[in-house]
């Protein structure tokens, strides 16, 4: 199978992103105030364990060290081998699933809900971390970011029938979380999910963006840092239309 196609892809860029990770200190920290913002997600949870789904290099446990990681792909610094949209829980066993960087990885985002919401207790949620559409997400990561936006391609919400979710081919599409949580594309499809989205947050990431992220090079000095800092306080007076980042909270309800 093609590299571009083959669902290995995204492993090999978990270990592509670790080399530069360890490298890269500003990126670090950018990457563990926005696992602190998720983690400001997690409190006041039904009966459960915390699960991430599609957790890369791990960094959840920065911030939420109780949180079980997990991906496709077995790597030692992970704790379990999982396919979101076939989950090895019981009905009802989790109090919340994170999704970081991993909802626009979901060609079949109805199916991934489904099993949510089979295995996340009443009342749990699902915390979505994303690309957004608006100015700086749509220039900065539409420029220079390897993976597509995709803003006006079909999403396809559910499977066919005979198509092995196993077996899922490499998909990206960083515009799918803004267009079906923002601008409502799948509103019908939404509602019928059982899933109530209860808070969606836009943050500009100025301080991430000129990191240059884990494979660009970092745009700005340590000292610019609070420069940097004040100029993205600012940007979020407005900070859905200048946005790089969104959060999306989900709450379990019965369908």
């Amino acid at each position: 199978m093609n590299k571009k196609t083959s669902i290995d892809q995204h492993n090999d860029e978990i270990h592509e992103n670790l080399r530069h990770w360890n490298k890269k200190p500003q990126l670090q920290t950018e990457y563990k105030r926005f696992y602190q913002q998720i983690a400001l997600k997690l409190d006041n949870l039904p009966k459960g364990d915390v699960l991430e789904c599609g957790s890369g290099i791990g960094n959840i446990k920065t911030a939420f060290p109780q949180a079980i990681t997990s991906d496709l792909f077995p790597n030692p610094w992970l704790d379990r081998q999982e396919n979101i949209y076939k989950l090895n829980f019981s009905d009802n066993s989790l109090s919340a699933v994170v999704l970081f960087d991993v909802f626009h990885h979901l060609q079949f985002p109805g199916n991934a809900l489904k099993e949510l919401h089979r295995t996340v207790n009443n009342g749990g949620r699902v915390i979505i971390f994303e690309p957004s559409m608006g100015l700086l997400g749509r220039i900065v990561l539409g420029l220079f970011h390897h993976e597509p936006l995709s803003l006006s391609k079909p999403i396809n919400w559910f499977a066919s029938s005979d198509l092995d979710l196993a077996d899922t081919k490499y998909y990206a599409a960083q515009g799918n979380a803004w267009r079906i949580f923002r601008a409502k594309e799948k509103n019908a499809e939404l509602a019928d999910s059982g899933w109530l989205v209860k808070e969606i947050s836009y943050f500009p990431a100025l301080a991430w963006l000129l990191t240059g992220g884990f494979r660009g090079p970092s745009l700005y000095p340590n000292s610019l840092k609070f420069m940097i800092k004040f100029i993205d306080r600012a940007l979020t007076l407005n900070s859905r239309f200048f946005s790089a980042r969104m959060i999306v909270v989900l709450e379990k309800t019965s369908r």
